[in-house]
């Protein structure tokens, strides 16, 4: 029997990269979440520490933080890989999906951890990524935007093949594999009971609108 750690974002590409290991039979021990200790929130989708604590709940999974600065991250990352490593873990799990300078920094921690990395979605073709997310029951909704990409008004609409359809005639890479959007994953096959959550206003930093999850 195989176990695993993944790096997970709380979006569906991380999502379903687990799902996806998970019915090939890896167990998880757990998924580990950078989180930044200057802004006191997740490095990308910018959740605070008791949204992720709940989220785990849902999940039945333990989420561990790596809480660091952006110049300790590498380091810091490699240590808890090393953690989850010792205590059974032979394997890693990454959602990313074509970039190979993505695919290269994980197998670089993973060397240094003594861990396998294995990408479930790698070189798919990124519309049928999210279509296999939401054929297989995952519930998301868009809580980011880069507006020199897309429209604000993505911002909090649920991920469904209309919506892709949508994205597809404005001309938007569908799986925001270039940071077009971030997700938040709230129910599915992973789930043991749907997160339950309500939207703040929206904030605008710069060129990103984000909708605070409460």
């Amino acid at each position: 029997m195989k176990y695993f750690v993944a790096s997970f974002s709380t979006g569906k590409d991380s999502t379903l990269a687990v799902y996806k290991a998970m019915s090939e039979g890896l167990v998880p021990l757990g998924m580990v979440i950078t989180y930044n200790e200057d802004a006191d929130r997740a490095w990308f989708h910018g959740l605070p520490a008791y949204i992720i604590e709940r989220l785990s709940h849902s999940l039945s999974l333990p989420i561990r933080l790596i809480k660091t600065t952006g110049e300790e991250y590498e380091q810091n990352f490699e240590k808890k890989l090393r953690e989850f490593h010792i205590a059974g873990a032979d394997t890693c799990i990454f959602g990313d999906i074509d970039i190979d300078e993505h695919y290269q920094w994980g197998a670089d921690r993973c060397a240094a951890a003594g861990l396998i990395p294995y990408y479930p979605l790698w070189h798919k073709k990124r519309r049928d990524v999210v279509l296999e997310f939401i054929d297989s029951g995952f519930t998301a909704y868009i809580t980011a935007v880069d507006t020199w990409n897309m429209d604000r008004s993505y911002l909090g609409q649920k991920l469904t093949k209309k919506l892709v359809d949508r994205m597809e005639a404005d001309g938007i890479d569908v799986c925001g594999e270039n940071g077009e959007y971030h997700t938040m994953v709230t129910d599915g096959p992973t789930f043991y009971y749907p997160f339950t959550w309500d939207f703040g206003e929206p904030v605008f930093n710069g060129r990103y609108a984000m909708l605070p999850i409460l």
